[in-house]
């Protein structure tokens, strides 16, 4: 039995579930580097925030707004209609989660900590940086899987697992970016491995909150799809295009997220 048949009799909640302990499950394992690794090189880190940056523009478009517009436009809505609007929340509501939360960028001293002001500890403020990001991942997986159990016509179950195995994959650097830098300022090994894990443990709250809202308000689900799409889009405008071309060579990063745009097209083409 394939993977897609064996989803197919599954609750889509626990599909979600399941689609989000994967891309944290990657994310961990991206953090375990730190076992074996003190530091990165730069041109390493940059070619892997290009590549996280590469996949989620990608998953926006193919995965999230492409389904987003069909589903408007077969309920006789105007298929720009819940595309802009839903895109433009979700990054009005990463904006203002970025406004609020106290978070710290890596290399940054405490000083120039963002959010609400707080006491709380430089490696917590660093994690909340990385769990930004994580949030409208989580989310775009479990609407992803939530479009599914709705009985949308343009949307593929294959295509949602798609869509996880494509977070999964940028995961897995975007937890080594993590936990290797927090090794290499002074945490031990299980601690940097313990912060860098914690990062991603959003993706299957957001995920399941995620599919549970789309199949109890269907109508919401292009404007869902959208939100989780713009929601991406600013992360990777905001944070990880900036922190990857921050480095001196700029082409490493600009390959890296060729590849991962790439990558998550080939995935949400071929399985979707």
């Amino acid at each position: 039995m394939n993977i897609v048949a064996w989803f197919t009799d599954l609750n889509p909640i626990v599909q979600a579930l399941l689609g989000t302990l994967f891309t944290w499950g990657l994310t961990a394992l991206g953090a375990a580097m730190v076992f074996f690794f003190k530091s990165i090189n730069r041109k390493v880190l940059d070619s892997m925030l290009g590549f996280a940056a590469g996949v989620m523009i990608a998953a926006s478009f193919w995965s999230l707004l492409a389904p987003a517009i069909e589903m408007a436009e077969e309920a006789d809505v105007p298929g720009w209609l819940p595309a802009v609007v839903g895109f433009l929340l979700g990054g009005a509501f990463l904006w203002a989660v970025d406004k609020l939360l106290p978070h710290l960028h890596l290399g940054l001293p405490i000083s120039e900590a963002e959010g609400v002001k707080t006491t709380w500890q430089r490696s917590i403020l660093l994690v909340l940086a990385i769990t930004l990001h994580n949030i409208p991942e989580g989310l775009a997986v479990g609407v992803a899987f939530g479009a599914v159990a709705a009985g949308i016509p343009s949307a593929a179950l294959a295509g949602a697992i798609a869509l996880a195995i494509g977070i999964g994959l940028q995961n897995f650097p975007e937890g080594a970016a993590v936990s290797v830098p927090l090794r290499r300022e002074g945490f031990g090994r299980f601690k940097s491995f313990f912060y860098g894990q914690a990062s991603g443990i959003v993706e299957p709250i957001a995920g399941v909150l995620g599919a549970a809202a789309v199949l109890a308000m269907r109508p919401i689900l292009p404007y869902a799809l959208a939100f989780a799409a713009g929601a991406m889009i600013y992360v990777v405008v905001e944070e990880l295009i900036p922190e990857s071309q921050s480095g001196k060579d700029t082409h490493f990063s600009t390959f890296g997220a060729m590849l991962g745009f790439a990558v998550m097209m080939l995935l949400d083409v071929a399985l979707g």
